[in-house]
């Protein structure tokens, strides 16, 4: 009984508190930046909350299955691209826009700011469908709830939430819910710890930073789809221009990359142990976790960790939800800041999000989801986010090819990578970001002479 008693006053509390502050919205920059009033705290626990969602703690708990203490890499490659976004965040705060299309239009033109929004709206209903997916899963576990089920009652409210509130609703709740996800991670590690009957067997024979199921071949890959993605993210760019100033949102981003260090190798001790208990056993995945702790921890603790993960995916499926629906209703409203702008962005939220759902009843792994969507992402718009950022300006159409290419080549290889051969992939995924550079940076006058013989 007191386990669901954890979660139910959560809830109550996360209604009440994102209720109260909707009443705040007062323009349409109190709605997709929270009048870019976010003080360290706020913007703090926002960055923390977004990042820190079902594929962090339940995909990193199920990559610690197959890799050991080497699944700590997920949330570390998270922290290093946070250290390098540290003194990029004051030219994304100064910029004062809304989303990262913006920015690109900003650097190449109104053209590859369209098509910027197409690829990353397509890109990104797989991290909220991750998020969804993650819902269902912690629901299924722990309720009883059939999966479909948790998938619609889930979405549902990620898409009420997220209409209801924006980004000031967003920025508020998210602060208490870091806490949540925080707490219940390091008192389920302790009572872990302390209290299991096999604490030994939570040393996994996988050891870190490497080893037979993790090379640093793998590691180069991922810092190039996943660390680069906190580098130039429009969930964690959302989170950076809510912030007050420059200052807040370098400090922001710094308190949370140091955060995720200690976070990493924690998530991955209690997938260890996790891992040392279903030994031979069939588990769904995205399960793991919750199915093994609801047995090891006492009602209280499981109801703790419950509340904490639900805090993580509600959080991040906000915020990806959210970011995304800006980002398509900003081409077809035209203008953002007015009522169409407005009205067009919550009917954009009610539709990515439906497609999410949808996405999330085919494709039922969180880490294959997140990683497939992310692929795409820093193929395209790694390399021209940087080279904006650092004063580079190229043609629109070179810019637009250069995007296109980089994110095509990134998804074969991805889809390669799951289906046939993984080295194949892999070189396919590392090469889309030097074709990518290649055809950005290829000089201009040349550039001009050849698309004149088109």
């Amino acid at each position: 009984m007191v386990k669901y008693l954890f979660v139910v006053l959560y809830f109550l509390v996360m209604v009440i508190i994102g209720l109260r502050s909707s009443r705040m919205i007062r323009t349409s920059e109190d709605y997709y930046i929270a009048g870019k009033k976010g003080g360290l705290l706020l913007v703090t626990g926002s960055l923390l909350a977004t990042i820190l969602g079902s594929s962090a703690i339940l995909g990193t708990a199920d990559l610690a299955l197959t890799q050991g203490w080497a699944a700590s890499w997920l949330l570390l490659c998270a922290a290093i691209g946070l250290f390098v976004l540290i003194p990029v965040s004051i030219k994304i705060n100064r910029q004062g826009k809304y989303t990262l299309p913006q920015m690109i239009g900003d650097f190449y033109g109104k053209e590859a700011k369209a098509l910027s929004s197409f690829i990353i709206a397509f890109a990104w209903t797989g991290v909220i469908a991750a998020q969804v997916i993650g819902a269902a899963r912690i629901l299924n576990s722990f309720f009883g709830l059939g999966y479909e089920w948790g998938v619609w009652g889930s979405g549902v409210l990620f898409i009420f939430y997220a209409i209801v509130g924006g980004q000031i609703s967003v920025l508020r709740t998210d602060l208490y819910q870091s806490f949540f996800i925080i707490l219940g991670v390091l008192v389920t590690a302790i009572a872990i710890f302390f209290y299991a009957e096999k604490p030994a067997a939570t040393i996994a024979p996988r050891r870190f930073p490497f080893n037979e199921s993790f090379h640093g071949y793998d590691l180069l890959v991922l810092l190039l789809t996943y660390s680069t993605t906190f580098v130039v993210g429009p969930d964690i760019y959302s989170r950076i221009f809510c912030a007050r100033n420059e200052k807040i949102a370098r400090q922001s981003v710094l308190i949370s990359a140091i955060v995720l260090i200690p976070f990493a190798f924690m998530v991955t001790y209690l997938g260890i142990f996790a891992s040392s208990e279903i030994a031979g056993e069939e588990v769904p995945k995205g399960s793991v976790l919750i199915s093994v702790l609801s047995h090891a921890l006492p009602d209280w603790g499981v109801g703790l960790l419950v509340a904490a993960l639900l805090s993580a995916v509600l959080s991040s499926a906000s915020t990806t939800l959210l970011t995304s629906s800006i980002i398509i209703s900003d081409p077809i409203s035209g203008n953002l800041d007015t009522k169409k702008g407005l009205r067009n962005t919550k009917l954009t939220i009610l539709a990515v999000g439906l497609i999410s759902i949808l996405l999330s009843l085919k494709v039922t792994s969180i880490i294959q989801s997140l990683l497939i969507a992310l692929t795409i992402f820093s193929g395209s718009f790694i390399v021209p986010t940087v080279a904006g950022l650092l004063g580079f300006r190229s043609g629109k159409v070179q810019s637009m090819i250069a995007m296109l290419a980089g994110g095509t080549i990134a998804l074969v290889g991805k889809i390669i990578t799951l289906l046939a051969d993984r080295t194949t992939g892999n070189l396919l995924i590392i090469a889309a970001f030097f074709v990518n550079a290649a055809i950005l940076f290829y000089p201009k006058k040349r550039n001009s002479r050849f698309l004149s013989q088109l």
